[in-house]
């Protein structure tokens, strides 16, 4: 199953109307994104925290999140220091670091920390399924919205289909090496998971025929534009529309 640890709380976010949620994290995003300058980055990454702590969420699971991406951005910090050329230039043996690439490499931290923390707060609080009806509610392409709701519901089954397959080799006395039958067992293991889903695909398109269905999946999440959504959402826009702001007025 795919995990969704923010999904359940009672918290203020987590009471607030889901589209209202994904609007704010759409514009949110988008405006951190085009951000440059380090008080309007540091701005966001504050709000961003803000937000993320008004979720009451367990902090464990959040920095766990966190430590994914910033493992990857850790390369940012092994790379540019030493190739993005300005600034002050500090000698370290053999090689450079320059401060230019130090800037780049905090900057690139900020914004994706933020944009993340946003995207938790905002996204994460709520079901695969309930934002898939909320995406329908906000006009997001119908074949695009089944497409999510589909492969949402049956990656686990396609996963469990691929364990199956595995355990059965494994029985047989499989270990895997780098020898040519290996590679040859794997690509089996691959043709073989392909002529199962497409079984397992026809089985469930049948199945869903037979039970009337029509292209549509009902949602019981209730839609309500309450007072709290609409505050949410203008708490939000100000916070957007300082850190915009701060890039224009104070970038450096």
């Amino acid at each position: 199953m795919i995990e969704e640890p923010f999904a359940t709380g009672n918290s203020a976010v987590h009471n607030i109307d889901p589209r209202f949620r994904v609007i704010a994290a759409v514009v949110y995003s988008f405006a951190v994104a085009l951000c440059y300058g380090f008080v309007p980055l540091i701005t966001a990454f504050a709000v961003s925290a803000v937000s993320l702590l008004m979720c009451r969420v367990s902090l464990k699971k959040v920095l766990k999140q966190l430590a994914l991406v910033n493992g990857f951005i850790l390369l940012f910090w092994i790379v540019l220091p030493l190739t993005y050329p300005g600034g002050a230039t500090y000698p370290l043996g053999p090689v450079t670091i320059h401060q230019a690439g130090i800037a780049f490499a905090a900057k690139i931290t900020l914004k994706s920390n933020a944009i993340l923390m946003a995207l938790i707060a905002f996204i994460a609080t709520m079901t695969l399924a309930t934002l898939g009806h909320t995406l329908g509610r906000l006009k997001v392409p119908e074949k695009l919205v089944f497409l999510l709701m589909i492969t949402y519901r049956y990656v686990f089954v396609i996963a469990q289909e691929y364990q199956k397959i595995i355990k059965s080799i494994k029985i047989r006395g499989f270990r895997p090496k780098t020898t040519l039958h290996t590679y040859k067992t794997f690509a089996y293991v691959v043709g073989m998971l392909l002529i199962r889903a497409s079984e397992r695909a026809d089985r469930v398109y049948n199945a869903m025929r037979c039970r009337g269905f029509k292209g549509t999946y009902y949602s019981l999440t209730d839609f309500q534009a309450d007072a709290g959504s609409w505050i949410f959402l203008i708490i939000v826009f100000g916070a957007t529309t300082a850190v915009v702001a701060l890039e224009i007025f104070l970038r450096f």
